[in-house]
């Protein structure tokens, strides 16, 4: 595990992961599996020794237990300079935030509350994170990261609705007559065009198991790192097959505006 089981560790003791002895708490073993596999997921994308310090945007970070243990492992395992900016349009959410942060004494973070589509980041983002980002907020921290230039961009939908009632299809009648079916379809159909969404801009694109779906029904991460230059013909063209077979036009589409569709 980058964070390991055994010993004292003051930000997993600080959220009620480990008790006084450094000992996981029994309620807390999937929620210290999940800390430790996204860690897993997100920490090779970020450089061995990089030249100036990591900027990472955590975009609706909600209580930001997950961005703050990557910070953690960067910052004090890794010894590499990172700044991480949360936010958040929970003002709630974001006083907690800023408490642990200073009950734990790392300078290294900031949150703000700001909308995601709204907020402008002072430094170009190296990471841009969003986690459970409810619905389309996912495609505005996608888009965020593609505009800013962002290098790797981590996604983990949460809900998501924005098709469930726009799909038709003759074909997929049996499917889309059942509720629960017709919000699964949507939801994998979501996650395709964003995607490919991110392939067609330059970015090698992975969509990969969270953590165990034992743990979490939440268990998709799209994983994408920018490896070319915008205008990947085979991602365009199956993006627009798929879009043309729903008759359907994806969130992510219209936030990357005239960029993407210039591609097209």
């Amino acid at each position: 595990y980058p964070l390991p089981a055994e010993g004292q560790d003051d930000f997993l003791e600080a959220v009620g992961i480990k008790n006084e002895r450094g000992e996981v708490r029994p309620s807390m073993q999937a929620k210290f599996r999940q800390i430790n596999s996204f860690i897993g997921l997100v920490e090779p994308l970020i450089p061995e020794t990089p030249e100036r310090p990591i900027e990472i945007l955590d975009c609706g970070c909600g209580s930001a237990y997950l961005t703050f243990a990557l910070y953690h492992v960067l910052a004090h395992a890794r010894k590499i300079r990172a700044n991480v900016t949360g936010i958040d349009k929970n003002r709630e959410v974001i006083e907690k935030c800023v408490v642990l942060r200073d009950r734990l004494g790392w300078d290294g973070l900031a949150f703000h509350v700001a909308e995601i589509g709204a907020y402008e980041p002072a430094a170009a983002p190296d990471l841009v994170l969003s986690l459970h980002a409810c619905d389309a907020a996912t495609d505005e921290a996608i888009a965020k990261g593609v505009l800013a230039g962002s290098r790797a961009i981590v996604a983990a939908p949460c809900c998501q609705h924005e098709l469930h009632h726009k799909i038709k299809s003759t074909q997929f009648a049996a499917v889309l007559r059942h509720g629960i079916l017709r919000e699964r379809l949507a939801d994998i159909l979501t996650d395709t065009f964003r995607a490919l969404a991110l392939q067609a801009m330059g970015y090698r694109t992975q969509v990969v198991e969270f953590v165990s779906a034992d743990a979490t029904p939440k268990n998709l991460l799209l994983r994408a790192e920018k490896v070319r230059e915008p205008g990947d013909a085979d991602a365009l063209r199956e993006y627009a097959a798929l879009k043309d077979f729903w008759s359907v036009e994806p969130a992510i589409e219209g936030l990357l505006g005239q960029k993407f569709k210039r591609l097209g």
